[in-house]
């Protein structure tokens, strides 16, 4: 009995291994043997996306401070007594208005005094001139009428001077800041009264690496951000670039302008800068089309519904995009998703590009929000 269920076994060994052998020839090693016949049978699913011409910049991030176009202290000239204040913290000011007056009682006075002097010196050199053309009078006498008369003109040119230094102008159009005095109170020489800003635009200078220092001048575009203006850009240019570069840190100063009409900055204000290098037009596909291999870099192609291997020159990266210099051409579908299974002459199932599914979720958008 032990002899029979041996061979019982080993005939059953021998038939399940038969029948392995059999189902691997029939399913297994056809596939094996034409794998095209195989990726045939069974098309790879991708996505895919456009070749697209975008506009690159080439950009470097600076960091800068602003301040005004024109900032002075405004101070008096001279000592006294405040009798009017135009100073409205915050307000705008234009060009000769009155921002101070001192008490000016006294100065007028002298300025009286001068000017009859003058009138007096000016009628005594008429009588000696008419004196003179008889010889009544010498020639010292008139020449003495005649520095009498230079001298009160002088006397009224000093007076009506001190006079002005009583009030105080503004030299320029601006915005007026914080003051801490009131009509009635005493000041004296050099004391501020307050400062005057010209916001119409910002200055903000800053520095950038020696190594760029070929490719910054007047005139180049500059984006500025505030934390304070989270949602707002402001453009400027750059307007100086200095001639010298900082032996230790290795940098040079620039100087930007950046145009403020509605006062919306104001000076020392901390910026955060992005400086436009360069901007040029590139084809450009996303970066998760890109594939790297030793020293060679390639995209698969939809033509035909199969994959065609090609290789790409790459260069500038940018927001999840990248230009391809040579290799590809505007129009061109890449494939993005589904690269792991895909082979050069796959067949493909193509979802969709992604530019075709960013429009259909457009299109859908408002159809939902009604």
């Amino acid at each position: 009995m032990q002899i029979w269920k041996q061979l019982l076994l080993l005939c059953l060994i021998g038939g399940t291994a038969y029948g392995g052998f059999f189902w691997y020839q029939t399913y297994v090693a056809p596939g094996a043997a034409n794998p095209e016949e195989t990726r045939a049978e069974r098309p790879v699913t991708v996505e895919t996306a456009l070749a697209e011409q975008r506009v690159l910049q080439e950009t470097i991030e600076a960091v800068g401070t602003t301040r005004a176009r024109q900032s002075i202290e405004i101070v008096p000239e001279v000592d006294g007594r405040l009798t009017s204040l135009g100073i409205t913290p915050g307000a705008h000011v234009v060009k000769g208005e009155v921002l101070a007056r001192l008490d000016d009682t006294i100065q007028q006075a002298d300025l009286t005094e001068a000017e009859a002097i003058l009138v007096e010196q000016r009628q005594t050199l008429e009588r000696t001139r008419q004196l003179r053309l008889t010889n009544a009078v010498s020639q010292a006498a008139e020449q003495e009428a005649v520095a009498r008369l230079a001298e009160a003109e002088a006397k009224v040119d000093r007076a009506r001077r001190r006079l002005e230094d009583r009030t105080i102008i503004a030299p320029f159009a601006g915005m007026v800041g914080l003051t801490n005095y009131d009509v009635g109170a005493r000041v004296t020489e050099g004391q501020v009264l307050t400062r005057l800003d010209d916001l119409s635009e910002v200055e903000v200078e800053f520095s950038l690496p020696e190594t760029v220092f070929a490719r910054v001048r007047p005139g180049q575009t500059l984006i500025a951000r505030s934390a304070a203006f989270a949602e707002r850009d402001f453009e400027g240019t750059i307007d100086v670039v200095d001639s010298r570069i900082d032996p230790v840190s290795r940098a040079f100063r620039t100087r930007a302008r950046i145009p403020n009409s509605d006062g919306t900055l104001p000076a020392g204000m901390f910026l955060s800068l992005t400086l436009v290098l360069s901007q040029q037009d590139h084809v450009t596909v996303p970066e998760e089309s890109l594939i790297f291999q030793a020293a060679e870099t390639y995209v698969f192609l939809v033509e035909g519904g199969k994959a065609i291997r090609r290789t790409v020159t790459t260069g500038q990266r940018k927001d999840g995009y990248i230009a391809i210099l040579t290799g590809l051409d505007v129009g061109d579908e890449v494939i993005t998703r589904g690269l792991q299974r895909v082979r050069d002459g796959s067949m493909l199932k193509v979802l969709g590009t992604e530019k075709d599914a960013t429009a259909a979720s457009d299109r859908a958008k408002p159809e939902s929000a009604t």
